[in-house]
């Protein structure tokens, strides 16, 4: 049996435009709140059709020292121009990026998960302590 793990694809963000880019602090006070931006293609831009979109973003957060993550939010792209009068003919695109406000009370990593129509899932994470 093949793991859902095994499909999952990383990559250096400034040279692959399916990473997802975490913007963030690296470091944040207990409980205060924490604003969070995660995009896909910041050097190289990914296509938003019909045909090739980022069909949605997960936002994790995952406790240092704990086992298991939490999920801070799915995001779903619904609009890729699509419309009666044919692909890409459509009156809206959304943008393929999110911003998220959370509060943490330990350090950890954010995880972020995103799916392109066409080429499969894309994983990226960053480290954020509590100062």
């Amino acid at each position: 049996m093949t793991e859902l793990s095994s499909s999952i694809q990383k990559g250096d963000w400034k040279k692959e435009k399916h990473m997802p880019v975490i913007e963030a602090p690296a470091q944040v006070k207990a409980g205060e709140l924490l604003e969070v931006k995660v995009s896909l293609g910041k050097e190289i831009a990914h296509p938003n059709t019909t045909e090739h979109h980022i069909s949605w973003i997960s936002l994790y957060f995952l406790p240092e020292g704990e086992k298991f993550t939490h999920q801070v939010g799915h995001f779903e792209l619904s609009a890729h121009g699509e419309s009666a009068a044919g692909p890409n003919e459509g009156p809206v695109y959304t943008h393929h990026g999110l911003t998220a406000s959370l509060k943490i009370t330990k350090s950890g990593t954010l995880q972020a998960l995103a799916l392109c129509n066409i080429h499969g899932l894309w994983q990226s994470s960053k480290e954020v302590k509590l100062a």
